[in-house]
Parts: C-alpha cells; sequence; structure tokens
C-alpha cells in the first residue's frame, strides 16, 4: 500500500493522456481546412522520420486595444461554449478535426518513447513504498488515516476507535466513488466535530466544480448534500456543532461568490454571504478551538475575514477588520485571545497580534515584525502555538507558550520542507507534523508541546532506495542584477562534476508560492537514470519572503524568466551541467517562466516541457470574463485599462514573443474543461512556435480530453505523466528529436 496522508496538506498533479483517434481523424481536418484562408505556411519545424505537424491555419484576426493594434492568427482554436462543459463533440467541426490532429501528431512523434515510458514508470511503481497506511492522528477517542491498497490508484480513508484497535471503520473508498466516472477527483476531507460525519468534496467532471458528499456513519449512508457547482479547494467546512457545513457556491463564470449553509439532515442551503466583488476570493475555515467559523476574503493585495460565533451558527458574519489596500490578515482562536497574522503597518513579513474577541480591539503585538523572518502559518493548541516560518528560503518551526517563552525546532539538511498537519485537535499535547527532502522521504515526527522533542512517529520507505546515495544541496546563482537566487539540487554521489550529466531544471516563480524541495520518486528514478534535478528558486515565489515575490511580479515579472536562465548559467559554470544539456520544466504558471525563458534563450535549453502552461498571457489578462482575470489584475496588470499595462504583458507574453530562432523540443500538455489556462493557450503557443522556429525539432500539443486544469486523481496517472516527460526530457537530451 502506498502512503497519501490524512491531512496532509501536499496536492498531487496527476494526468494520463487518454485519447483515442477516431471521427476520421487527419482526414477530418485536412477537410476542414480547406473551407478556411491560410494565410502563411506552417514554417520550417517537423519532426523524426519527417512527421508533418498539424498546419494551424493562420487566420488574421486584429485586436484594437488602449490605441494599440494587434494581430492574433490563432484565435480561432479558442472555444468556449455558451452552456455546459467543452467536450470533443460539442466543438466547432474545424477545431476538432485540429485537435484530433494535434493528437495523432503527439501520438506519432512520441511513439518512440513508449518502450522508454513502460520502462521508467515500472521504475516508479517498483520504488513505491509498502507501508500500510499513514501514522492515524487522534481526535478524541478515534485515530483517522487513509491508505492505498495494493493494486488501487486511489486511496481508502478510514478511522479506528481507542476501546476496538483492530477494527477498520471506511468512510470513504475513493475507489468506489470513482467507478464509472472518466474523471474522479476528491477533496477536503474532514471529519465532524462530534465524529458522527466524514465529509469531502468530489468532482466527477473535470471542471472544478464539485458536489459535496457526507457519510453517516450511524446510518452507514453516504448523502450528496450539494448536488453541484461547489467549489471543493478551501471553500467546505463543517460547523463547530457538526449539524451544518458551509460551503461556497461558484457562478456561471466559475468564480466563488457565495457562502451557503446547509443542514447535515436534509441539505437545504440558505444563503450566508455573497461577495459582489470578482477580485476577491472566498475561502472557509473553522477556528482551532472550535470556536468560529471564518469566511476568508482575499485578493492579492487585500483581505477580510467574517466570523461566525459557534454560539450562534445561524447568525450573520461580523467582520473582523474591513478590507483595505495592501493589508492582509489571517484570523485564529487561542485560548481567550484571537490572533492576527498580519502585514499591517509596514510588516512585510508579517507580525502576530492578539484582539479581543469581544470588540476586535488590539490587546498586545506577540511577535514583532523581525526583516528576513517569514512568518507563514501559526496552528493554536491549547498548550502552545505551533509558528512555522522562513528565514533566507529555509523553514523552521517553533513553539510559543502562553507564558511568552519559545522554543525553536530547527533541521540539518540544506534544503528541505516541513508542514504542519492540518486538522489536529485542540486539545492535543503533541503537534503532528511531516519533515521531507529531496533524498530524504517524508518522516512524521510528534512534536511535544511542552519540550519541544520531536519523535519520529513513522517514516515512508520506498523500495530499492537508499538516501544515502543521494546529495541535496543548497547553492546560490547570481541574477543579473545581483541578487542571490537559491538552487535546491539533488544528484547521484556517483555522478561525476564534468558536465556530462544532464539536467532537469524546475521552476514556478508566481502568486508568492515557494517551490518546496520536497521528496519525489519521479526525481529520483531520474537521477538513479543518470540526471541531475533541480528547483530554482526564482523571484515571483516567496522563498526569501514577500519582497521576493514582489520582486518577480507585475512590472518585475522579467525576472523571473532572467533568474531562470541564470540558475542554468550557473549550473553550467559549475560543470553540474552543460550547455544545451538542461530541459526546463514548468507547470501553469511556471509554463509561463519556462516558455519566457525559452524565447529569450532558445538556443540554451535541450528541450522544454510545459504543463497545462499559461502562455497566452496578453489575450487572457484582456478577458474580463475569464473567471480568474479579476482577481489577479494586481500580479500581472490590467492591459484593458492600463497601457503600460499592456506594452508590459505584450514584452514578456510567451504566444506574444516567439521569434525566429532555432527552438528546442517543447512538450505541451492541456485539459480540455480547464477554465483556468485554457487548452488553446499552449496549443496557440505550438502552433506559433512551429510557424516561426528554424529547427526541425517538434512542438507537440498532449489533450487530455476529460480532465481540467488538474488530472483525474490516481497514482498510476501521475506516474504515467512523469514517465513521459522524462521520456522526452532523454530523448531531447540526447538530440534525437532532431533527426
Amino acid at each position: 500500500m502506498k502512503h497519501i496522508g490524512y491531512g496532509s496538506k501536499r496536492a498531487f498533479s496527476r494526468r494520463q493522456m487518454l485519447i483515442s483517434s477516431t471521427m476520421g481523424g487527419v482526414g477530418l481536418y485536412l477537410s476542414a481546412c480547406k473551407t478556411t484562408d491560410d494565410y502563411s505556411s506552417t514554417g520550417q519545424l517537423s519532426a523524426p522520420g519527417n512527421i508533418t505537424p498539424p498546419n494551424a491555419p493562420r487566420i488574421s484576426h486584429p485586436i484594437e486595444q488602449l490605441g494599440r493594434t494587434r494581430n492574433d492568427p490563432y484565435q480561432w482554436i479558442k472555444y468556449i461554449p455558451e452552456n455546459g462543459t467543452r467536450t470533443l463533440d460539442t466543438l466547432p467541426e474545424r477545431l476538432k478535426a485540429h485537435l484530433i490532429a494535434e493528437t495523432e501528431y503527439a501520438e506519432a512523434v512520441l511513439a518512440p518513447t513508449e518502450a522508454r515510458q513502460a520502462e521508467i514508470l515500472e521504475s516508479m511503481q517498483a520504488r513505491l513504498p509498502e507501508i500500510k497506511s499513514a501514522p492515524p492522528l487522534s481526535d478524541g477517542p478515534y485515530a483517522y488515516f487513509n491508505y492505498q491498497p495494493e493494486n488501487s490508484s486511489h486511496p481508502i480513508y478510514a478511522r479506528i476507535h481507542e476501546d476496538n484497535p483492530e477494527h477498520i471503520e471506511i468512510l470513504l473508498d475513493e475507489a468506489e466513488r470513482a467507478e464509472g466516472h472518466a474523471y474522479f477527483r476528491s477533496t477536503e476531507h474532514q471529519h465532524s466535530p462530534d465524529h458522527r460525519y466524514f465529509v469531502w468534496a468530489e468532482d466527477i467532471k473535470g471542471n472544478d466544480r464539485h458536489r459535496i458528499c457526507a457519510f453517516d456513519t450511524e446510518s452507514g449512508e453516504t448523502r450528496v448534500l450539494v448536488e453541484s457547482d461547489a467549489y471543493g479547494y478551501g471553500g467546505v467546512t463543517i460547523s463547530p456543532s457538526s449539524e451544518r457545513i458551509f460551503w461556497v457556491w461558484r457562478d456561471s463564470k466559475n468564480r466563488p461568490t457565495r457562502v451557503y449553509r446547509s443542514d447535515m439532515s436534509n441539505g437545504d442551503p440558505s444563503l450566508v454571504y455573497e461577495e459582489k466583488d470578482p477580485a476577491i476570493f472566498i475561502q472557509l475555515n473553522r477556528t482551532a478551538g472550535g470556536g468560529y467559523i471564518s469566511i476568508i476574503l482575499s485578493g492579492p493585495d487585500t483581505s477580510e475575514t467574517r466570523l461566525i460565533s459557534a454560539k450562534n451558527e445561524l447568525g450573520n458574519p461580523e467582520v473582523v477588520f474591513k478590507r483595505k489596500d495592501k493589508v492582509h490578515y489571517k484570523v485564529e482562536e487561542w485560548g481567550d485571545k484571537l490572533l492576527i497574522l498580519t502585514d499591517a503597518d509596514g510588516a512585510i513579513d508579517n507580525k502576530l497580534i492578539a484582539i479581543s474577541p469581544n470588540d476586535f480591539t488590539q490587546q498586545t503585538e506577540i511577535i514583532p515584525a523581525q526583516p528576513g523572518r517569514q512568518l507563514l502559518e501559526i496552528l493554536p493548541f491549547r498548550s502552545a502555538l505551533v509558528i512555522r516560518e522562513q528565514i533566507n528560503s529555509q523553514y523552521r518551526l517553533r513553539l510559543l507558550f502562553p507564558s511568552g517563552q519559545e522554543k525553536a525546532i530547527e533541521f540539518d539538511e540544506p534544503a528541505y520542507a516541513v508542514e504542519i498537519i492540518e486538522n489536529q485537535s485542540y486539545g492535543a499535547s503533541k503537534c503532528r507534523v511531516i519533515y521531507q527532502s529531496p533524498k530524504t522521504p517524508p518522516t512524521w515526527f510528534d512534536i511535544d508541546l511542552k519540550s519541544a522533542a520531536l519523535t519520529e512517529i513513522q517514516k515512508e520507505e520506498p523500495k530499492n532506495y537508499n538516501p544515502e546515495d543521494y546529495i541535496v544541496e543548497r547553492i546560490f546563482a547570481t541574477a543579473e542584477d545581483g541578487v542571490k537566487i537559491p538552487i535546491t539540487l539533488l544528484s547521484h554521489r556517483k555522478h561525476k562534476r564534468d558536465g556530462s550529466v544532464p539536467l532537469l531544471l524546475y521552476g514556478y516563480g508566481a502568486y508568492g508560492v515557494s517551490s518546496d524541495p520536497t521528496f519525489s520518486i519521479p526525481a529520483t528514478v531520474l537521477v538513479d537514470r543518470g540526471w541531475n534535478y533541480a528547483i530554482a528558486h526564482v523571484r515571483g515565489g516567496s522563498e526569501k519572503g514577500r519582497e521576493w515575490f514582489l520582486d518577480g511580479r507585475k512590472f518585475n515579472k522579467r525576472n523571473s524568466f532572467t533568474d531562470f536562465i541564470a540558475c542554468a548559467d550557473d549550473l553550467n559554470n559549475r560543470n553540474i551541467s552543460s550547455k544545451e544539456n538542461i530541459v526546463a520544466y514548468g507547470l501553469s504558471a511556471g509554463g509561463l517562466l519556462v516558455g519566457g525563458a525559452m524565447n529569450l534563450k532558445p538556443e540554451m535549453w535541450a528541450g522544454v516541457i510545459a504543463k497545462v502552461p499559461f502562455v497566452d498571457m496578453l489575450n487572457t489578462m484582456s478577458d474580463a470574463d475569464h473567471p480568474l482575470v479579476p482577481l489577479f489584475r494586481p500580479d500581472w496588470g490590467d492591459p484593458l485599462a492600463n497601457p503600460k499595462a499592456y506594452d508590459y504583458i505584450y514584452s514578456i507574453s510567451p504566444y506574444e514573443n516567439v521569434r525566429r530562432a532555432p527552438y528546442p523540443p517543447l512538450l505541451t500538455t492541456a485539459g480540455l474543461k480547464d477554465d483556468r489556462v485554457g487548452y488553446w493557450e499552449p496549443a496557440k503557443f505550438v502552433a506559433e512556435v512551429r510557424h516561426k522556429s528554424t529547427s526541425n525539432n517538434p512542438a507537440i500539443l498532449k489533450l487530455n480530453l476529460t480532465s481540467g486544469h488538474q488530472p483525474s486523481a490516481g497514482t498510476t496517472d501521475e506516474l504515467s505523466e512523469m514517465a513521459l516527460f522524462w521520456s522526452f526530457a532523454e530523448l531531447s537530451a540526447a538530440r534525437e528529436f532532431s533527426g
């Protein structure tokens, strides 16, 4: 059985490209193309064996905006239905034919990798651990956990009672729920405070519109409390009384806009709150002590929390602090106080204050702001407050006691990640955390909330794996402006430092999200196959605090691209790899990163892998109806209203900046139902690269017909996709795609 981890905040990305070539394939595509105006040839790009790529017609589509005019010749590839979810059968005929042709081309070009994919997948699967379950996490008389049975890609959520620890009570069998659905992903698994209910959100269509389900342990019945249109990621929580759920509804544009309250008994909803500002995102939380339901309203540059007291669950939410521009805050409770983690008053990396729960007036400053120390999160327990912080890209934990005394908890690897597991009992005497590094598998520790002593509870034990075979390093590259950029490097002890070892370089660098140096079975398998694996912690993330994010945001976004290139150059200069022997890898906004870096220096990459990439930046940010555009204008700029933003985005958007140059092999993926990064973004980008590239390297679109931004959950799907990526990387580094 493979561990998943109850309460873990890790999100696994999995994708299996399951597509069949039907409906006439290329013949239908070519027939449709005869009816359109083709304004240009495809360009010089082809593929091994002279496999001809789809010839996407370039149809003139002038766009006038803020006194500027641009032409988007592949605008016709974008399709949003008036109603319902996109499927292959509902696409316009020309577009359907084009996507079928893209699929057939991808299959043909990647056919030489099939044996290699199977070999890599087998190596990954052979390394999966045999741990029966994650260590149970106690709450009252029950201990909750999940596990993954042999020969299953889905976990089972379960619990045991202290009076009968040999009996496992099944709460959710995800494989059973997934049966009969082409797509299935569940999230937000949680038990009610009284232990009667187990609740989760599930997506059975791939469009991020969830239904909410509850298993009643008394009756043994599973009921659907919310049939559809719920938001599952942080959008559902059980009330302190266990009698109700609070959940977030998504509107027709897929934006979370309302909070509803539904009874566990009948699921009847009542409106609690509606947000009118499309630039505000909604999430829900039950405070650690169970005293409040929090409605968390946030945007990139503001936030607001509204509380519903457990003493009056049917009451109206009360605003703690009204939202202010450039001020963020989070609310928790600890004893008789409310705690506020905030960047107010210039505390850019946060401070912690205590306020009165009666009138929300400030009482004391508990932890002052300190330059170079970013306070990331707090988890209150009755006997201590657990604090997770980051100092110079390295995590640290601290305990703060009601007396004001502190105890630090540190780890000694050069690069690692540590997370505090959510949903722990407020009255517990220990806090459960997960520690890992690129060479150290996930390890569960309990922190004694009096002594701060660490006790190892369980370690994931991959098969055929010895951590001593690997080296983890934290090195620093120098950016164009002299800034030091952290790099996490995983290598094998047998590797030479003579530039002969190929390197896979991963990066993200957006939204203030840090790229944590976690353990990855696919990464270790790649290293075993003679590669180095590195993470470029470029500006745009938060590895070195909020300033690190701001220096890679909006009008500073180009810094992310040049930081990534600087990391590649540094690794070359150290002879860890060599020029033209590095494959770049990014997903979503990380696709923007690798796409931008590829445009700046197409000749320096052996290959580029862009998973569901955000590469049609200018057109997307000019789409006011896009579900995320109003929310993230502060991060990217508003090209509909600000000429400076238009010009800057135009200057860095990967799609807009493809040029005549020898592009490396390019592999992109997309989900047909994706509402965050539409399938047309990589489809248009691939077409433009083909049109302008002077090399004979392939540009490939791998399309998943059943998924959205995230693939269907399943270990096999995840590993299969990584086997595809690693196979593509190996052929790219070996120059086999260029013939």
